[in-house]
């Protein structure tokens, strides 16, 4: 592999080409590795917005496309350096493409990036260099087979494979590479603080059980996705653990903190009837599941034990999530659903705890995409199905 100017003039110069044109034209350009290059395009695509500070740096490459794909982004690796301290020493046991380590460099005293895949620790050790890192040293093996020659660090930071055989997705904690609950014994003969990234997916419930030391959940969302899950987990750790919720929307971020034995302990609030607002959570605060706690926390009320959608008669301002006005309330019937495009030929349409899908829902209604109404499909506390339409307040 050779990374020089002439490749790097290249990936900049057919960075929005057609790749599959680009390798057919290789034999035009016999001095340079066409494949590789056209690897670094199509990783650089999927790094340019989740990632602009390193999409920036035309010096970097990446040892492949799927590395691009599976790293953090950005706002999530800044996340988790909030959770480490100036004075910490960091080992990263799953370096991967190198993003956590480097955001966790910034930070702590130093980092041992840990990887076994030769390719990866060539670009990580590259790009290291070229970003100004100095502080992180890198180290090509199997974390599972190399734990007692790593040094005692205050934090290893783990983000176990979560692909199985055939390339398949996997969220089981038990299906992932490496399995965390049989290495923590080991972990903890090496740090007193193991800060996992797990899949948005995961169960955090079923998690916490086989976590023991869990002492706070991370639930981090971009834009209404939640990306992962970081559980905080400590060798004396015994305390009942914090969920927070942390959502990074494009008006700015948005924090909500609880236990599972506050939402366990609060009084369901449901609402009479729909007021003269609407607010649907956050998906970090759904993944959550702090279903009371905000209602409790922020004086809001439910619509439905099971529609996770919440009204009050005053804005509520901050809300973890979106806020609507509401313009009316339409009782849903298959009569009214025939006529309805007539005063709403555009609307965003979301259901919630309602027996109709979006696709069916618009089929019946006739309703097109778009425009500036929403209309939430849903349940009230006595079971009547509605519409409530609405738009954002100004």
């Amino acid at each position: 592999m050779h990374w020089g100017e002439k490749e790097r003039a290249y990936v900049k110069e057919h960075q929005s080409d057609d790749v599959a044109k680009l390798l057919l034209g290789a034999h035009r350009h016999p001095d340079l590795d066409i494949p590789f290059l056209v690897e670094q395009i199509e990783a650089r695509r999927q790094i340019r917005d989740k990632l602009p500070s390193w999409y920036a740096n035309d010096a970097l490459w990446f040892p492949a496309k799927i590395a691009a794909e599976q790293c953090s982004s950005e706002q999530t690796a800044r996340y988790k350096q909030r959770l480490v301290s100036a004075d910490d020493r960091l080992c990263d046991l799953t370096g991967g493409l190198g993003i956590d380590s480097y955001f966790f460099s910034r930070k702590v005293q130093q980092v041992v990036y840990v990887e076994r895949f030769p390719a990866y620790c060539e670009a990580a050790r590259h790009n290291f260099h070229m970003l100004g890192a100095r502080n992180i040293t890198v180290m090509n093996a199997d974390a599972t087979q190399c734990l007692a020659q790593l040094p005692e660090v205050d934090v290893c930071y783990i983000d176990p494979a979560r692909r199985g055989s055939g390339n398949r997705r996997v969220y089981a904690l038990s299906d992932c590479e490496p399995d965390l609950p049989a290495l923590l014994p080991a972990l903890w003969q090496k740090a007193p603080r193991v800060l996992a990234k797990l899949s948005p997916m995961a169960d955090i419930s079923q998690t916490r059980t086989l976590l023991p030391g869990t002492v706070a959940i991370h639930v981090v969302a971009v834009r209404n996705e939640c990306k992962e899950l970081l559980f905080d987990v400590r060798r004396e750790g015994e305390a009942e653990p914090v969920l927070h919720c942390v959502h990074f929307s494009t008006n700015g971020e948005e924090l909500f903190s609880f236990t599972q034995a506050d939402e366990r302990n609060a009084a369901l609030r449901l609402a009479p009837a729909v007021g003269t607002y609407l607010y649907e959570p956050n998906a970090a605060l759904l993944k959550a599941g702090a279903f009371k706690m905000v209602a409790v926390r922020l004086g809001v009320e439910k619509l439905h034990v099971s529609s996770h959608l919440y009204t009050s008669g005053e804005r509520v301002k901050d809300f973890p999530g979106r806020t609507f006005q509401v313009e009316q309330v339409v009782p849903f019937s298959s009569k009214i659903g025939k006529t309805l495009h007539r005063e709403i030929p555009r609307a965003h349409i979301a259901v919630r705890n309602f027996p109709l899908s979006v696709e069916e829902l618009r089929k019946r209604t006739k309703i097109a995409e778009g425009g500036d109404l929403y209309l939430f499909a849903t349940t009230l506390r006595d079971g009547e199905k509605v519409l409530i339409v609405g738009r954002k307040p100004a």
